[in-house]
């Protein structure tokens, strides 16, 4: 079985969190760090208004084979400069792709994504920076392999909202039979809902089999203070939902590239609407290359692989709307979801 059904479950790869905490500040940054020598990464865009850096060198097309760390990032499009401290870190520790002769000289690729929630603390100009990015990285690093994952209001999540609700980080993974382990990790900041607006119930809940719906009288009264709260956020529900799934199986650049797109789904199936023009939805896929997959039976699990992406992603979205916690103060009311249905 999975131990912590997290991200971390995929041997090897660590993840590491870091908040701004000065008044006014609502936002933060999120890194998944690779084991040294890196891994297989691909990238699937599908948000109206995605925010990125260094996407376009994990076209398998390109030159660039591995990648050592992964940030996602709040502050917009600028805090996509968390991903330099990133880099700089690397640097330091000689890691990154090889463009000399001596060990020093390296360029580290660090593919980025950004979620909008700009002003959510009330300081319109708290975003993260590189220092930031830093910090994220070497509290990955300073984490033991295979430990659980913080989630809720922490890195990347700080400042996410989802559909007027606190949103936030959640992580869920799955071992299949064949002993591939797949894990996700989601910075749930979305336009679109994750809850069905008839039953008060997490989309995603609807995938476990057995659901418990909240009383009528209390979807109820959940739909007015949500509405309630809505009406107090001074600022335009400029999203973004971002992941990472990630695995052990034994993946090509373009079959990391396939999970990547399919893993797209647990978004669809756990929040709607997903993939508008205000959102920047996006998804990386990694794939450390450690499990074992004979080869007769790799296209049986492969299709497994890229099932089970989509369904972690959708759990770790149910995950970090229960661990999400209120916000309430000048950039807005942020209601979570256990506290709108008493849970």
């Amino acid at each position: 079985m999975v131990r912590n059904d997290a991200l971390t479950d995929v041997a090897g790869l660590r993840v590491g969190h870091a908040a701004l905490v000065r008044d006014g500040a609502l936002s933060g940054t999120t890194v998944v760090l690779a084991p040294e020598g890196g891994v297989i990464a691909a990238v699937d865009v599908r948000g109206g208004g995605p925010g990125t850096r260094e996407t376009d060198a994990l076209d398998p097309r390109n030159l660039v084979q591995r990648i050592d760390a992964v940030t996602l990032t709040g502050g917009s499009a600028y805090g996509l400069d968390a991903a330099s401290g990133v880099m700089a870190w690397l640097e330091e520790q000689r890691r990154g792709v090889r463009v000399g002769p001596g060990p020093e000289h390296v360029v580290p690729v660090v593919p980025a994504a950004c979620v909008f929630d700009l002003g959510r603390g009330g300081d319109w100009r708290a975003r993260p920076d590189a220092a930031l990015g830093r910090a994220a990285v070497a509290a990955a690093a300073a984490s033991e392999q295979g430990m659980p994952v913080t989630q809720g209001n922490v890195g990347a999540g700080t400042g996410a909202v989802a559909g007027g609700m606190k949103g936030g980080t959640g992580t869920a993974s799955v071992l299949l039979g064949s002993g591939v382990t797949v894990g996700a990790l989601v910075v749930v900041n979305s336009l679109g809902s994750p809850v069905d607006p008839h039953t008060g119930v997490l989309y995603g809940r609807y995938l476990e089999g057995r659901v418990d719906f909240p009383a009528a009288e209390v979807h109820e009264a959940a739909r007015r203070r949500l509405a309630e709260a809505r009406r107090k956020s001074p600022h335009p529900p400029l999203n973004t939902t971002l992941a990472v799934v990630a695995t052990d199986a034994p993946l090509s650049r373009a079959q990391a590239q396939k999970l990547a797109g399919t893993a797209h789904d647990g978004l669809a199936r756990a929040i709607r609407p997903v993939h508008l023009m205000h959102d920047g939805d996006t998804v990386f896929a990694l794939a450390t290359g450690t499990a074992a997959v004979p080869e007769e039976s790799f296209d049986k699990a492969l299709n497994e692989v890229l099932s089970a992406g989509a369904d972690a992603v959708a759990r770790a979205i149910v995950r970090a709307m229960l661990a999400g916690e209120t916000i309430e103060g000048p950039g807005g009311h942020f209601p979570s979801y256990r506290d709108l249905y008493g849970l």
